[in-house]
């Protein structure tokens, strides 16, 4: 899962995966995907402002928040780090699969980057630290007919990129935040983080990365939410493709 909504009647504030272990399905209807297909067809949030990201670092319809919002889709699987496994599969010259051990022994970088949640708020200046996506590229080495990245969680999640989305300068499959290792709640033990996108495609609780020749909607996507997710251009719903 991501990090854009709750499903309880108490929202907490995270979106990408859910469930115990791992599903083999996706996640089900729930409240919380009832409540934002509803947002989908109404256009909630949208304010028809233009913004530019070189001179309004705060996208159209956002606002700060100081805490985390904790947003799911009922359940948080929890992964021992002794049977924790990231497989990158699909159009690359070399699959890995990594273990937690091998998955740290991995180049590290530290970035301090803006989450942007679909549901309206965001939060400046969160500093990370993981695997850069570029040094994850260098070593499978994604073959010429890869264009597209799907992550699966370990909760049955999935969305879908761009590979020049995926590859971004400042995108991370990060194990820390603020000094710290990445909690359950929030992906722990690792989870990816593409801050230039609405949050619910940076995929909660990883289990795999597979590369494609061609597009497929993951589960947002597939329920009413844009297949791009550009904060600034306000791309929150399938509606505005």
């Amino acid at each position: 899962m991501s990090d854009d909504a709750d499903p309880r009647a108490t929202p907490k504030g995270d979106i990408p995966g859910a469930g115990p272990g791992e599903p083999a399905s996706a996640p089900s209807q729930t409240k919380l995907t009832l409540t934002k297909q509803r947002w989908a067809r109404e256009g909630k949030f949208l304010t028809g402002r233009v913004a530019r990201p070189e001179s309004d670092r705060l996208p159209p319809g956002q606002h700060l928040v100081r805490d985390w919002p904790v947003l799911d889709l009922g359940m948080q699987p929890r992964i021992p780090l002794e049977s924790w496994r990231l497989d990158v599969t699909g159009a690359v010259e070399h699959p890995v699969s990594w273990d937690w051990t091998a998955f740290r022994a991995q180049k590290q970088t530290q970035e301090t980057t803006d989450i942007h949640c679909v549901t309206a708020w965001s939060r400046y200046d969160n500093r990370w630290e993981g695997l850069a996506t570029r040094d994850l590229l260098d070593a499978v080495m994604p073959r010429e007919d890869a264009h597209f990245v799907m992550l699966h969680s370990y909760d049955g999640y999935t969305t879908n990129l761009a590979l020049e989305d995926f590859a971004a300068e400042d995108a991370l499959i990060v194990h820390s935040w603020e000094g710290k290792p990445l909690t359950i709640e929030h992906g722990g033990p690792a989870r990816l983080v593409v801050p230039h996108l609405y949050f619910w495609k940076s995929a909660k609780w990883i289990k795999k990365i597979e590369f494609r020749s061609f597009d497929k909607r993951g589960f947002w996507e597939e329920n009413g939410y844009h297949n791009h997710a550009d904060p600034w251009l306000e791309e929150r719903y399938s509606a505005d493709e």
